[in-house]
């Protein structure tokens, strides 16, 4: 008698080879998405993003900050956080010495600026204009922004090396 990982497995294999254009895009998306590098990605993005809101509430809502100042402090303290996750954690970024260490967090910072000026952006139109809820306003932007620094960071901060 096959066991269940058998089963299972010849079962994804089936799967695998099948010639339906669906099915072949779904397993090429997920050869493509599935790997170390954007599972730690998304993971660190979540904690990110946790550290990002539960300063942002804390700023604003308990502090009582303005929204838009609220949201700089945060972010500043927010990026220190990512910077060090990313570096270490999901980029394997080896330390050369602190002069190209300094040249990567700078452009860190400065790729994380532009995401955060989509933010700001988005909470001066929908937050303070449109007085939408400004959690609900730093969910919706939170997808953009985490797109956007996965790009920049794999594009123009933690670039490999070719061996």
């Amino acid at each position: 008698m096959e066991d269940k990982n058998e089963k299972n497995e010849k079962k994804q294999s089936a799967l695998r080879t099948s010639n339906h254009p669906l099915v072949k895009l779904f397993f090429k998306l997920w050869d493509i998405f599935m790997t170390r590098e954007v599972i730690t990605y998304l993971i660190s993005g979540v904690l990110t993003t946790l550290v990002n809101w539960v300063l942002y509430w804390l700023f604003v809502e308990k502090i009582g900050m303005e929204e838009l100042s609220g949201n700089a402090l945060d972010w500043v303290l927010t990026v220190a956080f990512a910077y060090v996750v990313n570096a270490f954690w999901v980029f394997d970024s080896k330390f050369t010495g602190w002069q190209a260490e300094g040249r990567k967090i700078f452009k860190f910072y400065a790729a994380r600026f532009l995401t955060f000026l989509v933010e700001e952006g988005g909470i001066l139109i929908f937050v303070k204009q449109l007085k939408w809820n400004g959690l609900i306003v730093k969910a919706a932007l939170a997808v953009i922004v985490i797109i956007l620094n996965y790009v920049f960071s794999k594009l123009f901060v933690f670039l490999k090396k070719s061996e």
